[in-house]
């Protein structure tokens, strides 16, 4: 898994190396149909999210709009496993212009939890991400993301994860809430992929 982190790394560096130039700034129906893909991306998560009673599971989908062919020509077979999505240049392009690409998310991205409750994060994407619970929100594991993105550097708990932290597409990951306050969940490979809950 981080040998396919290291892979994307670097092809996404020689790719921006090239002569590339992204286009012009996006206007705003360009912006507005990423809005839409984003929102259609996994319409179930809103009704999916627990509205935080009892103890039931929050339900957090992670979503993604990856295209196979372009990803996994460029990143390497296997990187990308859903049908259909965002070509890998346009993917780049609105990372450097926005900071973020809307279908890359986390669904809810708010919630209101109880000490005891239970996230459970479903990869409906088809690459892999992370749902690691951060301090602060940070930068990712790969250089060139945050670079793009200006996200600076990689959130403290990034830097040690291990291998059952990296979650396939279809695949869970569970975290328990055990503390009060604000809790930070991020993707460490798409660092603006991000939840924040209040606990109580």
């Amino acid at each position: 898994m981080r040998f396919r982190v290291f892979a994307f790394s670097v092809a996404l560096g020689s790719l921006l190396a090239c002569d590339h130039n992204p286009a012009a700034p996006t206007s705003g129906p360009a912006m507005s149909a990423a809005a839409a893909q984003s929102a259609s991306a996994s319409p179930a998560a809103t009704s999916a999210a627990s509205s935080g009673r009892g103890r039931e599971n929050v339900l957090v989908n992670m979503a993604d709009a990856c295209d196979p062919d372009s990803f996994n020509a460029i990143i390497g077979p296997g990187t990308c496993v859903r049908n259909g999505g965002m070509p890998f240049e346009r993917f780049t392009t609105l990372l450097q212009q926005l900071g973020f690409v809307g279908p890359w998310h986390f669904a809810p991205n708010n919630a209101n939890v109880v000490v005891g409750q239970t996230f459970v994060a479903e990869n409906m994407g088809g690459e892999v991400h992370t749902f690691t619970e951060v301090s602060e929100f940070g930068g990712g594991i790969v250089p060139i993301l945050n670079q793009l993105g200006g996200f600076g550097a990689p959130a403290h708990e990034c830097t040690t994860l291990e291998d059952d932290d990296f979650v396939p597409p279809g695949g869970t990951y569970t975290e328990k809430v055990d503390h009060t306050g604000s809790v930070k969940f991020q993707c460490c490979i798409h660092p603006w992929m991000r939840l924040e809950a209040t606990a109580k």
